[in-house]
């Protein structure tokens, strides 16, 4: 008795082409798939903000580049160099996996880091007195901007790592504190002390959306309140600059510490409830030094009054408001921990900027965020952004899997009730 044995036929030269034709339109399917509306508001902030940012920029440098015999667009360029780079940057960033940024944690960190210290080598100078500027190959760089991002994913990676032992006050501090420290001491060293407190409320907003116990989080908020105040007390500029703040008669030092606040509070109330109009601004023409850095929101006021401060303060709502809205619906721990830490950076060094330039607080040195002239500071929040916008797209798997275990939970309620009646 034989047997029959059936070969395969052989695979055709087609179905190799039809299954990569196959891959490549699931592919283009995921790539134009739809987004969450978190994702469409972030990103069309960010957008706005941006493009808001290069035209003030444009106005508030025009003049002094002129009068130094420059082209009045030659600073702004360099701005929107970086916009060019860092837009594709965030859009890139926002296709990554979850699971990219929890193993770029660690990485991130010891490289933004090492990046910091090359302030202290020869190719970091000072600017206004603090030594946190870099220059290769003509372009400067401000590497504290990158430890920015740095440490709220790594802060969020090591509260993630460690959500069930939270409870208990050595686990949230240790490695937490003394690296976070450790990190922002390189701030310090530079004498930047404004940079190295938004580092110290990233720090803080990621342990606060981390969960910990109240008391747990009182302890490194006092300690960072009281770290910031010795610092002030300790050194005479800083010292000076606050109380100079404080003198309720600020003309009497007109040409020292007052000069500046004064003028960026003269730009704002020249302006008015409609502004001067686009280009029209008198405090651009170097009445105001930093017009196009830390006081550009000065000249939003002067060229574009109340309306425009408004307008830009809506834009940052937004903005907050599509942050917060991916920190509420997230299941994932780390998710919620680096946004959190995120957005207390950018909406918190938004708000402190503004709050100088209104003379609530005294001057700290930080760039209003998106606008300020700065291309390291833009490139770093492009790409904060873009990590924003990649937690945004993990949202519908969230909310699918929290609706599940509801309706999970429901229904073991209604099996319950039904067996007990």
């Amino acid at each position: 008795m034989t047997t029959t044995q059936t070969r395969p036929a052989p695979a055709t030269a087609a179905e190799p082409s039809a299954k990569r034709g196959l891959a490549a339109r699931v592919s283009l399917g995921r790539v134009f798939a739809p987004v969450p509306s978190e994702f469409l508001l972030i990103a069309s902030t960010t957008l706005l903000l941006t493009v808001f940012g290069l035209v003030m920029v444009l106005s508030a440098t025009s003049a002094t580049a002129t009068a130094r015999g420059e082209a009045p667009w030659e600073i702004v360029l360099k701005q929107g160099l970086f916009a060019i780079i860092g837009i594709p940057l965030m859009l890139i960033a926002s296709r990554f996996p979850l699971s990219f940024w929890k193993k770029m944690a660690w990485p991130a960190l010891i490289g933004a880091v090492a990046f910091q210290m090359l302030v202290f080598t020869p190719l970091g100078h000072s600017n206004d007195g603090n030594r946190n500027w870099i220059t290769i190959a003509g372009f400067q760089a401000q590497p504290s901007e990158f430890l920015k991002i740095a440490l709220a994913l790594w802060v969020a990676y090591v509260l993630f790592r460690k959500q069930t032992l939270l409870r208990k006050w050595q686990h949230v501090f240790i490695p937490l504190v003394p690296v976070s420290i450790l990190a922002i001491a390189t701030v310090l060293a530079g004498d930047d002390l404004g940079t190295a407190m938004i580092l110290g409320l990233i720090v803080l907003g990621a342990l606060f959306f981390s969960g910990v116990r109240l008391r747990i989080f009182i302890l490194p908020a006092l300690a960072a309140a009281a770290a910031v105040a010795y610092l002030a007390v300790a050194s005479p500029d800083r010292m000076r600059r606050f109380m100079s703040f404080l003198n309720p008669n600020c003309l009497d030092d007109y040409f020292n510490d007052c000069y500046q606040p004064l003028h960026g509070i003269w730009g704002l109330a020249s302006g008015g409830i409609f502004g001067l109009g686009l280009g029209n601004s008198r405090e651009k023409y170097d009445w105001l030094p930093a017009a196009a850095n830390d006081y550009i929101f000065a000249i939003v006021g002067e060229e574009l009054g109340l309306i425009g401060c408004a307008v830009v303060l809506a834009l940052f709502a937004l903005f907050a408001v599509g942050a917060f809205h991916v920190i509420r619906k997230t299941d994932d721990p780390f998710v919620r921990i680096a946004a959190g830490g995120i957005t207390v950076w950018i909406v918190g060094q938004a708000l402190i900027n503004i709050g100088v330039v209104l003379r609530v607080f005294p001057v700290l040195g930080v760039p209003l965020p998106f606008m300020s002239q700065g291309g390291t500071s833009l490139l770093s929040v492009l790409l904060a952004c873009g990590v924003l916008l990649s937690f945004a797209r993990t949202l519908p798997a969230s909310v699918a899997r929290r609706e599940a275990a509801i309706a999970q939970a429901r229904a073991r309620r209604t099996r319950a009730a039904g067996s007990r009646g």
